[in-house]
C-alpha cells in the first residue's frame, strides 16, 4: 500500500509524515507540499529538508492563483497584518467567524487535489494534520471532525471508493501531536510553524503560541526555537 501526506513543513503535517512512513515504509510514501500565495517560503524550505530526512518523494503544487483574491492576512497580496495574538483573543473580534489568518477553504481545495494525484500514483490513503485546536471556536473550520467526516466520504465515493483520508489528529490537541511526535523522534527543530518569514519564529503569532503552549505540556522546549 501507499501513502500520500498534505504535507507544509510544519509540526502537525511533519509528525503525520513520521507515522505514514512508520507504517508504509518511505518508498511507498509520497508528501505533497502545496504554495498557495503565502507571503514567505519558509514552510516549504522547511518541507524540502524534512523530505530528505525520512527520503520520501515530495511534489510541489502551486495552487496560489485560486487564492489571489482572498484578502486573508497570510497571503502576499494582502494589506492586512497578521495578528500577533493567540486565536482565542482573535476570536474575541470576530464574533465567531473564522480568523482573518483562514485561507478560503484550503483544506477543502488541498484534499481535492491530493486526491486526484493520489489515484494518479497508486495510492489508498491520504494523511493530513488538521488537530482539534485548530477547529476549536470557529477558527479553522476546515480543521474540524465534522469537516473530515465529510469530505472523507466525498472522497471515497469520488474514488470509487479506492481511497480513504486519515486526519489522526482531529480529535486531538497540539500538545498530543507533540507528544506522538516525542515517540517518533520527529525532527521538529527542520520544522517551520510561523506566519512571519523572519530569520526565526517571531513567537507571538497565533500558531508560534501555540505551538510553544504544546511543547510546555509535554515538558521540553521546542526545538526549532533553542
Amino acid at each position: 500500500m501507499k501513502a500520500l501526506v498534505l504535507f507544509s513543513g510544519g509540526l502537525d503535517s511533519t509528525t503525520c509524515l513520521a507515522m505514514a512512513v512508520e507504517k508504509y515504509k518511505s518508498e511507498n510514501v509520497t508528501a505533497l507540499c502545496v504554495f498557495y500565495g503565502q507571503k514567505h517560503k519558509k514552510e516549504i524550505e522547511s518541507a524540502e529538508k524534512i523530505a530528505e530526512y525520512y527520503n520520501v518523494e515530495l511534489i510541489k503544487l502551486d495552487l496560489g492563483k485560486i487564492f489571489s483574491f482572498s484578502s486573508c492576512s497570510l497571503l502576499e497580496g494582502s494589506d492586512e497584518d497578521i495578528p500577533l495574538e493567540s486565536y482565542a483573543e482573535q476570536l474575541k473580534k470576530t464574533g465567531g467567524e473564522p480568523v482573518s489568518t483562514y485561507v478560503p477553504f484550503r483544506n477543502g481545495l488541498f484534499i481535492s487535489s491530493a486526491a486526484s494525484i493520489a489515484l494518479s500514483k497508486g495510492c489508498s490513503v491520504i494523511y493530513y494534520g488538521a488537530h482539534s485546536d485548530d477547529a476549536a471556536g470557529n477558527a479553522y473550520p476546515d480543521c474540524s471532525d465534522e469537516f473530515n467526516e465529510a469530505i472523507g466520504r466525498a472522497v471515497y465515493i469520488g474514488s470509487g471508493n479506492q481511497l480513504k483520508i486519515e486526519a489522526p489528529f482531529v480529535n486531538l490537541t497540539k500538545a498530543d501531536v507533540v507528544r506522538k511526535g516525542i515517540e517518533l523522534k520527529v525532527p521538529y527543530e527542520l520544522t517551520w510553524s510561523c506566519y512571519t518569514g523572519g530569520e526565526k519564529p517571531c513567537g507571538k503569532c497565533g500558531t508560534c503560541l501555540d505551538r510553544q503552549r504544546a511543547f510546555e505540556e509535554n515538558g521540553i522546549s521546542d526545538p526549532a526555537v533553542i
